[in-house]
């Protein structure tokens, strides 16, 4: 017998924090209209290290292509770098914004995660074969429905699938954007809200997003080939940042729980772990994944990377939340001109933020 999606969100509230990846942030405090940026003394007295801070903004400058970074300790800035105001295409960080976004939704009802797809009637164009109509809206969110109908947009793990129809839904994950954009029309047909006013409604405006603009965010995709459109985001860095200190905060805003911390917490926990993750090479990497959430799970989820995770999209978007040491990275490449930041890069810009705050490299980590 399935446990209903009630049921298993309360027994996460009785589990108690070990069940999930995060820990509210100890002594945090909140961006009003603007961030508190960090200077001279305030860094020192924090413990970061202003010439290893220089030396990173050197090497991003010189060596990286990132646009756009901001990184807060316990809500406020250590470290800024290029235009932190610029609204651009977040890529794949769209997904973990509609995890998000599910929470109120299910917590009311109007969303139960073990509908299938026969329940609640979604097709796509050709047909979904019987085995695939019945994954469920779980499946979806978690990248483990077993359908591998191809999708409006590219982007995803897609030629690496098995067979159309050989894999039972719930048992197999892979990255595919047909789930991620089914997820989006499932959510928007079940709460008959379009989910840029709902972010709009239930992030930008409880956290005061400093730059959001309704008006740019825009769905694509082919829907010649998919019935379902990717969702897209426009967000600025340090706008970002918000979403990274909320998600740090299990939820919590300045004392008002924006999404409910039973959900904050579920949405970051492993869903499937490191060594499940498909196509395989991807068991060589440091995430698990949960619900479109990467989270670092294996041998390497140790030290500030513990409970960490990441939304992470396309050629360089990162919203990076490391809850062991109160921290949130946000990092942008704007392709618009043409830019890609490695993964390398990204490697590089957490060893010396980590280096910055006195934490020494230990063998384990990931890429350490």
């Amino acid at each position: 017998m399935r446990l209903t999606t009630a049921l298993l969100l309360a027994l996460g509230a009785l589990a108690g924090n070990a069940t999930y990846a995060s820990a509210q942030c100890d002594g945090c405090v909140f961006p009003g209209e603007s961030w508190e940026v960090l200077r001279g003394p305030e860094l020192a007295s924090a413990g970061w290290d202003a010439e290893v801070l220089r030396e990173l903004n050197v090497f991003l400058r010189d060596s990286a292509n990132s646009t756009g970074i901001v990184v807060a300790e316990r809500g406020r800035v250590v470290f800024r770098y290029g235009d932190i105001e610029e609204l651009s295409y977040l890529a794949s960080v769209r997904k973990s914004i509609l995890a998000m976004l599910y929470g109120p939704w299910v917590e009311n009802g109007t969303i139960d995660l073990d509908w299938t797809l026969a329940d609640i009637g979604v097709d796509d164009i050709g047909g979904l074969l019987p085995v695939e109509r019945q994954a469920t809206i779980d499946h979806l969110v978690t990248a483990r429905s077993g359908v591998y109908h191809p999708a409006s947009n590219g982007g995803d793990n897609l030629a690496d699938a098995p067979e159309r129809g050989s894999q039972e839904p719930g048992t197999y994950m892979l990255y595919s954007n047909w789930d991620f954009n089914a997820a989006g029309a499932v959510f928007e047909q079940l709460t008959g809200r379009d989910i840029y006013d709902e972010a709009q409604a239930q992030i930008a405006t409880p956290i005061g997003f400093e730059d959001w603009d309704r008006s740019a965010q825009r769905k694509s995709g082919d829907l010649s080939i998919s019935r379902n459109p990717a969702y897209h985001f426009w967000i600025s860095t340090r706008d970002m940042a918000r979403i990274g200190h909320l998600m740090l905060n299990e939820g919590n805003w300045d004392g008002r729980q924006v999404i409910s911390r039973d959900w904050a917490r579920r949405i970051v926990s492993v869903v499937t772990p490191l060594e499940e993750m498909n196509p395989v090479g991807r068991r060589d990497g440091y995430f698990g994944y949960g619900y479109m959430w990467w989270v670092f799970d294996g041998p390497t989820a140790v030290g500030p990377f513990e409970g960490a995770y990441t939304g992470r999209g396309a050629v360089g978007q990162w919203i990076t939340v490391l809850p062991a040491i109160d921290l949130v990275i946000a990092h942008k490449t704007n392709n618009a001109y043409g830019r890609t930041t490695a993964w390398d890069s990204w490697h590089r810009l957490i060893e010396m933020l980590l280096e910055a705050k006195g934490i020494q490299p230990e063998a384990g980590w990931p890429w350490g």
